[in-house]
């Protein structure tokens, strides 16, 4: 399998995967929308982008491929920066094409450049949703009052009413019914205008039994320490810096992790882990975990 599947199967998961020495591929969810020329309506997405800057490896893709193919992690690593290398020959030449991601191309500065497929979801709670077009209502079409059963009642009641009364009395007692039917519709009209209606037989109450999704938090790593008594001095020492440092705990290699600080926000991990990698520590890196 190759590494562009594997990120096309994390993208469904997580918000950020992250290429090792070459940059990240983010999600941004956007709402459901609907074009006001063309009367589609579209269903909700994820909008993906390439954010080059984004080299530092923080486990995920290594780690997803370890476990698919059953590797070791340093394997893992090797597959990656091979499958990087030729993407780097192909980028000489012509663009890299990521199934259902996108297309990666270098401009006239060498720069990356990436140009989304847009013909592809990657939210999952939008799974089976596809665009939905609309003919175009016309106002005119639309009453100016919406027909309620009750008031068809009372207007059918009252039409019935005056037409018994050119049908039944004669032409001696017209005037007389007319003036009767008058009062009885203005009568039927005050009634129509203070009725309450109630519904006698309300549908049943449906119970839903929602699991709430665990919170995504976001670390940024200091370190990983063989010894516990090694990962409690760092966070002493991180506490006098002015970090909210804590120890994360064992990882699956035994190590000891230890964050500068933890966020909830992506955006607010990454702009720290920014700020410290250019002043505090270059190997410092994004651990996403859920609580």
């Amino acid at each position: 399998m190759t590494i562009a599947k594997y990120i096309n199967d994390l993208l469904y998961r997580y918000d950020c995967v992250i290429v090792p020495n070459f940059g990240g591929f983010i999600t941004n969810r956007i709402g459901a929308k609907v074009n006001p020329f063309t009367n589609n309506f579209y269903p909700p997405t994820k909008q993906i982008s390439f954010n080059a800057h984004l080299k530092q490896n923080d486990g995920l893709l290594v780690n997803y491929i370890a476990s698919v193919e059953n590797i070791s992690f340093e394997k893992a690593i090797i597959k990656i920066n091979e499958t990087i290398s030729s993407w780097e020959e192909i980028l000489k030449h012509k663009q890299v094409v990521f199934d259902n991601i996108g297309n990666i191309s270098l401009n006239e500065n060498s720069q990356l450049i990436f140009e989304p497929k847009k013909n592809h979801n990657f939210l999952t709670n939008s799974f089976g949703l596809s665009v939905v077009s609309s003919p175009k209502i016309n106002n005119k079409e639309i009453p100016n009052k919406s027909i309620i059963p009750v008031f068809v009642k009372y207007a059918a009641a009252a039409v019935i009413l005056l037409g018994l009364a050119y049908n039944v009395y004669d032409t001696g007692q017209e005037k007389k019914q007319l003036d009767f039917y008058s009062n009885q519709e203005k009568v039927l009209e005050k009634k129509i205008q203070t009725a309450t209606f109630v519904i006698s037989n309300p549908l049943p109450t449906i119970e839903l039994n929602v699991t709430k999704r665990s919170p995504k938090a976001f670390h940024v790593v200091a370190g990983a320490f063989q010894f516990p008594e090694n990962a409690k001095r760092k966070v002493s020492q991180l506490k006098k810096k002015g970090f909210n440092a804590k120890i994360l705990g064992v990882n699956k290699w035994g190590l000891t992790q230890v964050s500068f600080d933890s966020f909830y926000s992506r955006k607010k991990a990454y702009s720290i882990l920014a700020t410290i990698k250019k002043d505090v520590s270059k190997d410092a890196w994004i651990l996403i975990k859920k609580f």
